[in-house]
């Protein structure tokens, strides 16, 4: 968030949302040089299978399964994502 706006504020914690975290990580993970059109399609896809409940996304430790959820992220978030089936929860 400190690079996409340039203010140190944010360094400390900066509340996402995890379609916002989803966005930075498909632009992370593609880098810099990727078309437009290509990530695009890759986000599109991405946070459709979130939406279908194909994969539930781990950030720092906590399990997320809504997009519109809200993150408080401290210095480097880390994502992981895992299939549905691959994660047992706890009831």
């Amino acid at each position: 968030m400190v690079v996409t706006t340039g203010c140190g504020a944010f360094a400390f914690a900066t509340p996402l949302r995890v379609d916002t975290l989803i966005e930075f990580a498909v632009d992370e993970v593609l880098g810099p040089r990727a078309p437009k059109d290509k990530r695009e399609r890759t986000l599109r896809s991405t946070l459709a299978g979130f939406r279908a409940g194909t994969f539930v996304i781990d950030v720092d430790g906590r399990f997320f399964e809504r997009l519109d959820e809200t993150v408080m992220c401290a210095g480097v978030a880390r994502l992981r994502f895992f299939l549905r089936h691959a994660v047992r929860t706890t009831t």
